[in-house]
């Protein structure tokens, strides 16, 4: 009975020793700050209104060891594109309905078990960790967005994973993103791709805000 909370007791050890050993806070254990870019499209796809999507955007995330939680914010741009006159998509038309979003999730719980995030062709992913929960807000161009409930029901999973913790590896590199519940009617039910910065602790993300 006591294996299984064992196994997890040193999973999360595991990753705080080496957040701990890259950025030094280890005494203090201050918050490590994660961000990064979101390049990506939805599929055509007749579930996906208004498909095929240009998104772009940025995210950072708010890792706090000692409560095992984390908050997660995206802010990002979609377009559309325009149509030939055979109706067929064209990339040469792009920038149709321009809009933003704005998404959270606050104190969402961290998962060690990634073995349901999205898998990536070789060279694979090999060890990372996932939030996943309903999100905090969800806008469009600033109000709620018009897919969302009010309050807020659909559910995101973020998923942080990278190589081999070696000499010659990035840990944490690639960043997924996948919607479910309402929010997959906009956005599609596939991952969205983007990529992890260097990760920091509190105090020096905000010396390289100023």
């Amino acid at each position: 009975m006591k294996r299984k909370p064992l196994i997890s007791a040193v999973r999360v050890l595991s990753l705080l020793l080496l957040l701990s050993a890259a950025h030094g806070f280890a005494q203090d254990r201050r918050p490590v700050h994660f961000s990064g870019l979101i390049n990506d499209y939805s599929p055509l796809n007749p579930a996906i209104k208004g498909s095929p999507w240009e998104m772009h955007g940025e995210w950072s995330m708010d890792v706090h060891p000692e409560w095992g939680t984390a908050d997660f914010s995206a802010d990002m741009t979609m377009s559309g594109y325009g149509k030939t006159s055979a109706g067929a998509v064209d990339p040469a038309q792009p920038l149709v309905n321009p809009h933003t979003h704005h998404i959270r999730l606050k104190n969402a719980k961290i998962s060690w078990d990634t073995s349901d995030c999205p898998a990536y062709l070789p060279p694979a992913t090999k060890m990372g960790f996932q939030l996943n929960d309903t999100v905090h807000i969800l806008t469009g161009n600033g109000s709620i967005a018009l897919f969302e409930t009010h309050p807020p029901s659909s559910t995101l999973q973020v998923c942080v994973t990278g190589g081999d913790d070696i000499r010659y590896s990035v840990t944490h590199s690639n960043i997924t993103l996948v919607f479910r519940g309402p929010a997959a009617t906009h956005f599609g039910s596939q991952a969205i791709h983007g990529v992890v910065r260097k990760p920091t602790d509190e105090s020096e993300h905000r010396e390289d805000r100023w």
